[in-house]
């Protein structure tokens, strides 16, 4: 079974729609990349899958649960992480992750703690309120407290951002660990040579719908047309492209 599935999701902002009839699926264990140009609808997409701002029409399953139905099962199974953190500003970084292992329910959570702060590096911020902290703590801070309840789906939009050389390592390390120990991931990213690392399948999204959908293999051999050496990036580019005449009139 797929951990998400999504069907022909649309959301309207009044008459405007910022994503149409998009569709994609994540099985367990599987890295999906979200890829599109500035207002594409990636952060809409992101947005409808977390239950944040529900679908005006179609539909989201998170591990068999209607992210409208069904939210609070739903959103049980997931970790949204957004590209700018959100912390309480009163709150050390143990206070909360304290207070997400209460929101989550999670018991004896004690032991998983210092795993998390060594993982990134804040055991010696572990008391430390989030005006101490750096952009790229405060960003690593809210990827430990997703992580804290195990969650079966990961949604990332930017998580690299602020993130020095070795912060970027860890990273991607912790995503792929995660993603090997069987939870469902979707990445969205500008740096598509992330995406191209770490990524098993790639949707790309333009002007609020669905224009490629596949492997990464897959979608540079339709760019490469016999040629080798094809990045992603190129891919994207070729695949994004607009003709001269909507170019002119945008």
């Amino acid at each position: 079974m797929n951990a998400i599935e999504v069907v022909n999701l649309t959301k309207k902002y009044g008459s405007f729609a910022a994503v149409k009839e998009f569709s994609f699926a994540v099985k367990p264990g599987e890295v999906l990349g979200l890829v599109g140009p500035n207002g594409a609808g990636k952060t809409t997409t992101l947005r409808a899958l977390a239950g944040i701002h529900p679908p005006s029409d179609g539909q989201v399953r998170l591990c068999g649960f209607d992210i409208v139905n069904d939210a609070v099962e739903a959103k049980k199974r997931l970790a949204f992480f957004p590209d700018e953190p959100r912390l309480f500003d009163y709150l050390t970084v143990d206070e909360h992750l304290e207070f997400t292992a209460g929101i989550y329910r999670v018991r004896d959570f004690r032991p998983l703690v210092d795993p998390l702060l060594d993982e990134f590096e804040l055991r010696d911020k572990r008391r430390a309120l989030p005006s101490e902290l750096s952009r790229g703590m405060k960003q690593k801070l809210m990827i430990a407290c997703g992580f804290l309840h195990a969650p079966e789906i990961l949604i990332f939009d930017e998580p690299l951002t602020g993130l020095d050389p070795l912060g970027i390592r860890r990273m991607k390390e912790s995503i792929t660990r995660r993603a090997k120990a069987g939870a469902a991931v979707v990445l969205s990213s500008h740096l598509l040579h992330l995406v191209e690392e770490l990524c098993d399948t790639v949707v790309i999204i333009q002007d609020g719908a669905r224009v490629a959908y596949g492997t990464i293999d897959d979608l540079k051999w339709q760019i490469a047309q016999g040629r080798g050496g094809v990045s992603l990036e190129e891919a994207f580019l070729k695949i994004t492209e607009k003709p001269a005449e909507a170019r002119s009139t945008t």
